[in-house]
């Protein structure tokens, strides 16, 4: 097990640091709660010796919570507005995984041209997110004309989101049965417009950001994740695969039409938060080309959605399932419990922000001084609102 270096300050008992704040010697200091983003979702209550901290404690709940129970009290198809909200940047993870996890429990098979359909969304969906994360990344070590570059980026991903589902920021585009309409006309083309403006994007980045020697010198190092704590922590996604763990659900478990395209998992060697940054890099241009593949594969005249019954009165079978899928942060899931109701028993949102946010982050931030505190939670790449689910 991983165990923070606390050798510099004595006051160990049974290897836990006994903190004396009347000593003179310690600060505590609050990061958080206030927007934006999510080193100020949550709260940090860091104890500091001189500009290093020595302990740290997170505080949640200060987001919209108690999803999984909302959804236990509405009907199946009621919950789209719901499963959106748990992750703002990102919502059509939880879209795709409620709506497979819904089909698997009620045997609904959905027609080929959907699975494309939501495919696409999903690396579109990837790449938006990434580029919210990455603006991000770069405001926390001082470099902000990034995030205002990747956010206007990112606006032209959600004009497109928007022309397409109708929806700007939750799309509510993937429901039972497959999805709710065809690719607008002239989409093709104005999607490949918006691509190219991300490359073009893309290298300007690289040359402020990941050849900059100032950053280098603060992310190279910091918050080193090594593999043998990747089990133990529950660490996923691009954390662990800057490890070096070829981890990625869409290879090793593939879903929707994963396996018909052709892309490999982009892994680093030492998982500190300037290699997590490149494995992300990369796995944004991996998005970009993704994403052409698929067009290939679109066919507006070809069915997207298989008949169903009365959603408004529909009892699905008793039963249930466990879906999961690949999101920006790692394995994302959902376990559906059906009693044979209008309603769900059960549903339990496995989001990879919790292990990383919380466990592994208290430990990583031992030692690290306070100026780099922000750079280290946005290199685990956290949404609180999974957390306070």
């Amino acid at each position: 097990m991983f165990t923070p270096d606390r050798s510099k300050y004595p006051e160990i008992v049974d290897g836990k640091a006994v903190i004396d704040l009347d000593s003179g010697k310690y600060l505590k200091l609050w990061q958080g709660p206030q927007h934006p983003g999510v080193t100020g979702n949550m709260s940090l209550e860091l104890i500091v010796c001189g500009d290093e901290v020595v302990d740290c404690k997170t505080h949640v709940g200060y987001l919209h919570r108690g999803f999984e129970k909302l959804m236990e009290r509405r009907k199946f198809i009621q919950n789209f507005p719901i499963v959106c909200r748990i992750c703002v940047p990102e919502p059509d993870t939880n879209e795709y995984l409620y709506a497979a996890a819904v089909e698997e429990v009620a045997g609904i098979k959905i027609p080929e041209q959907a699975k494309w359909l939501r495919t696409l969304n999903m690396e579109m969906s990837r790449l938006t997110s990434y580029l919210m994360w990455i603006g991000g990344h770069a405001g926390a070590f001082g470099l902000g004309p990034i995030g205002q570059w990747a956010v206007t980026h990112r606006d032209y991903m959600l004009d497109l989101f928007e022309e397409w589902t109708g929806g700007r920021v939750y799309h509510m585009y993937m429901i039972p049965g497959g999805v709710r309409n065809i690719l607008p006309d002239g989409f093709d083309r104005r999607l490949e417009d918006t691509l190219q403006k991300i490359e073009k994007l893309m290298s300007e980045i690289e040359k402020v950001m990941l050849n900059n020697a100032v950053f280098k010198m603060r992310a190279v190092g910091l918050g080193i994740i090594t593999k043998d704590m990747i089990d133990r922590y529950g660490v996923v996604g691009p954390i662990a695969r800057a490890a070096g763990m070829k981890r990625d659900v869409r290879k090793n478990s593939p879903y929707l039409m994963y396996e018909h395209l052709d892309f490999d998992i982009i892994t680093g060697t030492k998982s500190d938060a300037y290699e997590r940054l490149l494995v992300r890099f990369r796995e944004m241009f991996q998005s970009i080309d993704l994403i052409r593949q698929i067009m290939k594969y679109i066919d507006n005249s070809k069915n997207i959605h298989t008949k169903l019954p009365n959603v408004l009165h529909w009892k699905i079978p008793a039963g249930e399932t466990y879906v999961k899928a690949e999101s920006t942060r790692g394995e994302y899931g959902y376990f559906v419990v059906t009693d044979g109701s209008e309603l769900p028993r059960r549903v339990y949102v496995r989001g990879p922000s919790y292990s990383h946010a919380v466990a592994l982050l208290e430990d990583l931030i031992i030692n690290v001084n306070i100026a780099d505190v922000a750079g280290l939670m946005t290199s685990l790449h956290t949404y609180p609102p999974e957390i306070e689910r």
